[in-house]
């Protein structure tokens, strides 16, 4: 388990100089993703393939995209590969349902698993996919968007999704190196947790569906109810299974995200669902001191929740 960060730590380092605590926590995740970048590296001979898992809000897009840097240069390039482009057109009849009936768009069974597999072991053998694209607009494939991929002997491929570590798809595929990727450290105050580590990926989900989805935070809210039953069903019971454990959390993430979400979940109106979680983060945010987006670089993980990124 990850060491918690401390808070007053956090609030004296954001005080005295946000811009060098900001520079110094980025230098920490970099060498998170130098040390996934060696662990793949050695398996190289044995798995072309890389599984890539967390739940929402982990970051998984911009590490796998930073571990892929970080991979060239040990000498293999490295291709993504998003598993959302392997969703199913869902229909009435057999899309997975919730227990109140409702699409289930955290389950496994959303994806094209025999797809899935059958592209696993092609490019591992070298052979040439077709990777679908599927249109989240539409709700089905478009072909017209369709990417090839076949690796040659230097190349590897990272797949990465909130179901990359399920047993349907990796027992099939021992070798693959398996990396799982979520906000993994608390902060304490008085060794008592004063911020869970559930409500910094709740932050990054607020400010991202705020800024680019058109999302309030209470429609945020109400989702996040069945993301979190989703994540204990399908996700968490694989994580163990990972090569790697990686802990996406930054100490300055906090103050960062709280100068962005602040308005929006303080606007959230009694009755919302999980209104109580609200109640609970408010103050806790009110904890700690603010800093400004400027400091964080444009490299970050933090980029891909509050834009001007250079990773997409």
């Amino acid at each position: 388990m990850p060491y918690p960060y401390n808070r007053d730590t956090i609030n004296k380092r954001a005080a005295e100089n946000p811009k060098e605590f900001a520079l110094e926590c980025e230098a920490i995740y970099n060498r998170k993703v130098m040390e996934a970048a060696a662990g793949i590296h050695e398996r190289a001979q044995q798995s072309r393939v890389v599984f890539l898992s967390g739940p929402s809000g982990s970051g998984k897009t911009t590490t796998a995209l930073k571990i892929c840097d970080a991979i060239k240069d040990l000498g293999i390039y490295a291709h993504t590969v998003s598993m959302d482009m392997y969703f199913l057109t869902p229909t009435r009849d057999d899309a997975p349902r919730t227990d109140d009936g409702e699409h289930d768009l955290e389950s496994p069974y959303c994806l094209d698993l025999e797809l899935l597999n059958e592209h696993f072991t092609k490019l591992d053998r070298g052979e040439k996919v077709e990777i679908p694209h599927f249109c989240f607009d539409k709700q089905d494939r478009d072909l017209t968007q369709s990417k090839t991929i076949q690796l040659a002997k230097n190349e590897i491929v990272v797949f990465e999704g909130i179901h990359a570590l399920n047993d349907m798809l990796t027992e099939e595929h021992p070798n693959a190196f398996k990396l799982y990727i979520s906000a993994r450290s608390d902060v304490e105050k008085n060794r008592d947790v004063c911020f869970k580590r559930t409500w910094t990926r709740l932050l990054r989900r607020v400010v991202r569906d705020e800024l680019f989805r058109g999302m309030g935070a209470s429609r945020t809210l109400r989702m996040w109810a069945n993301v979190r039953e989703g994540e204990k069903k399908y996700i968490s019971p694989f994580k163990y299974k990972a090569d790697l454990l990686f802990d996406s959390s930054m100490a300055y993430e906090v103050p960062v995200m709280k100068h962005l979400a602040y308005k929006a979940i303080s606007e959230v109106p009694d009755g919302t669902d999980r209104f109580e979680e609200i109640c609970s983060l408010l103050p806790a945010l009110n904890e700690f001191e603010e800093i400004d987006s400027s400091v964080v670089p444009p490299e970050s993980i933090l980029r891909e929740f509050i834009g001007g990124g250079i990773y997409s």
